[in-house]
């Protein structure tokens, strides 16, 4: 009787064990500092071949280095700039960082910005700055219906960048708008390109990531449980290309993601409750 109770409470073990393995397409490859508890853009630069991060509105003005551990290796502090509101991380094949200053969560803001920030991996950073307003809001803030201001998640691609908004619309509609602008110094309008319907539900269908592989053919945009992948695109509105849905077995505040390759995915979420945020490996399927 004993053996048969053994070999039932193994089998249940075992199970148990075997579902919380199936339960994720996501690796864990390391626990973040609590440095990075407001985690929210990373990229790798091209330059060093680290990875880099940021903090989100109330942190400092640091661009955090990493290994591919996610361990801090170091603190940059970066001159001329202000930490408004960072929200995401994006790169040039020269190793240049820029640092999306554009998140908007009332969508009042008027002083929505872009930091380029070169000399990554010297002893000198040297900052400049994007300055720009979205071509299509009026009001700021709008009506609660219309709040689909906000910003944190962008791409660097030919010399522009290209924005995916946040909807904080009170009637979710999962609508993202894809906007451009153009890399370079001063006030310019956001011009509005496209949008696309991501889903219906506002816990699942909020664009918080953004990037793009070192090959340019692949871009990838984050959810808290979900992975699109764009592909084909071939002029500015990059939603008219071939979109895959990948829903990841797996629900957190994810707020940065990055192409390790051109196979493979880093993520990170931030902090949740006592545990820190972490740092994720994802495969895309072929």
């Amino acid at each position: 009787m004993k053996l048969k109770i053994f070999f039932l409470l193994l089998t249940v073990s075992l199970t148990v064990c075997c579902q919380k393995n199936d339960d994720t397409d996501l690796l864990t490859v390391n626990h973040l500092s609590s440095s990075l508890k407001e985690i929210s853009g990373i990229a790798i630069s091209t330059s060093d071949k680290n990875l880099y991060a940021i903090n989100d509105s109330g942190n400092s003005n640091t661009l955090f280095r990493l290994d591919l551990k996610g361990n801090i290796l170091e603190e940059l502090k970066v001159p001329n700039s202000e930490n408004n509101d960072w929200e995401d991380l994006a790169y040039d094949k020269k190793g240049t960082i820029y640092i999306g200053d554009f998140g908007n969560n009332y969508n009042d803001r008027k002083n929505l910005a872009i930091y380029e920030v070169t000399g990554i991996g010297s002893d000198s950073l040297k900052t400049s700055k994007t300055e720009f307003t979205l071509e299509d809001q009026k009001k700021f803030p709008p009506g609660k219906k219309n709040r689909n201001f906000d910003i944190e998640a962008f791409i660097y691609k030919n010399g522009s960048f290209y924005l995916f908004s946040k909807n904080r619309s009170s009637k979710f509609d999962g609508k993202t708008k894809l906007y451009k602008v153009k890399k370079q110094s001063g006030k310019q309008n956001a011009i509005l390109v496209s949008s696309y319907k991501t889903c219906d539900d506002p816990n699942d269908c909020f664009i918080s990531g953004a990037a793009i592989s070192n090959k340019g053919d692949k871009i990838a945009l984050l959810t808290y449980n979900k992975i699109f992948v764009l592909s084909d695109f071939k002029n500015d509105n990059l939603f008219n290309s071939t979109i895959k849905k990948i829903k990841l077995n797996h629900y957190s505040q994810k707020e940065g993601i990055c192409f390790k390759n051109d196979s493979t995915l880093l993520i990170v979420d931030e902090k949740r409750k006592s545990t820190n945020g972490k740092l994720y490996q994802f495969i895309l399927p072929k």
